[in-house]
């Protein structure tokens, strides 16, 4: 039998599903901690899915597992829905949107990065 070394969060019924089918698996349960960790990873890993995708329906679907573990990170983390809206308001102030379909060729280094972070606490549960 070969195989596949997936080594990645799953979704609950991934188990099941795998069973009915009689394929064999070995699965773990993560503590707290590697959990954290590993939905974070997830996040990316189903993002890195909508560039992939063609047509509308499949983007439907990407968007849909994006949103699934993004609503999982909000309330693993206990954030408030409200908060999270705020911090989008904030950033739209600050940084716009995307109306203008503006690309970034290039620009001089002048130590400015477009994705430094500087977070200002919110107030979660």
């Amino acid at each position: 039998m070969k195989k596949i070394f997936y080594q990645k969060l799953i979704r609950d019924k991934i188990p099941e599903k795998m069973t009915r089918v009689g394929a064999a698996f070995e699965i773990r349960h993560l503590g707290k901690k590697e959990f954290e960790k590993e939905l974070l990873k997830k996040v990316g890993e189903e993002a890195s899915g909508l560039p992939k995708a063609k047509k509308k329906e499949e983007i439907i679907e990407e968007l849909a597992d994006v949103l699934d573990v993004v609503e999982e990170v909000r309330r693993h983390w206990k954030i408030k829905p409200s908060c999270l809206r705020t911090k989008q308001k904030e950033n739209f102030v600050k940084k716009g949107g995307f109306k203008k379909k503006i690309f970034l060729v290039w620009s001089e280094d002048n130590g400015y990065r477009t994705n430094e972070r500087k977070y200002k606490r919110c107030r979660s549960a």
